[in-house]
């Protein structure tokens, strides 16, 4: 177990902006970031953070704004690793992750934070495409509900489902539960 890192994505404040990004589900899912986050410090296990630094200029995400900031859960963070980038995969930002993971003998993660369905579900995809033991929080992530090309809307409760399912039916990740992710440390 001393290998498995913790890999929090995008745990920013822009993502309290409802009015940007519309209604949420999972509203425990801070509260299990915070539980994963204390647990991997108490043991001295690798931590990660990483910022999505939008280009997009009427997001709140851009760099330079409040929203590109962390979540007050992550305070007292102690990371072994934090940073940005500006797609929705971690393992395509401003540091090569994949070379730091393998550099350090880290072949396993356990991934959280936002989004749910984008960049939580796509690192999840390259990780285990990349031959990671990916074990997907889907209890420590959320989304929002999204319009589809037609105007149909699916819930973010839905969207994190098919994520769910996506990653599990595709062998990407083993999706989980925060306890027991907490149980099995």
């Amino acid at each position: 177990m001393t290998n498995k890192a913790l890999l929090l994505i995008d745990v920013q404040r822009g993502f309290d902006e409802a009015r940007f990004w519309g209604p949420r589900n999972n509203p425990s899912a801070e509260a299990n970031m915070k539980a994963l986050l204390d647990a991997w410090q108490d043991r001295r296990l690798p931590v990660i953070l990483v910022h999505h630094d939008s280009v997009k200029p009427d997001s709140p995400l851009r760099p330079g704004q409040t929203g590109n900031d962390f979540k007050p859960e992550l305070d007292g963070a102690r990371p072994d690793l934090v940073f940005g980038k500006k797609v929705n995969s971690a393992f395509l930002g401003d540091v090569d992750l994949d070379a730091w993971l393998r550099k350090r003998g880290i072949t396993e993660f356990v991934l959280a934070g936002i989004q749910t369905n984008f960049c939580c579900e796509t690192t999840a995809r390259m990780g285990g495409n990349l031959g990671y033991d990916v074990t997907f929080a889907l209890d420590a992530t959320y989304t929002f509900d999204l319009a589809g090309p037609d105007g149909t809307v699916l819930t973010a409760e839905q969207l994190s489902q098919a994520t769910a399912t996506n990653l599990h039916g595709g062998g990407f990740a083993t999706v989980t539960s925060t306890k027991d992710i907490l149980a099995a440390l």
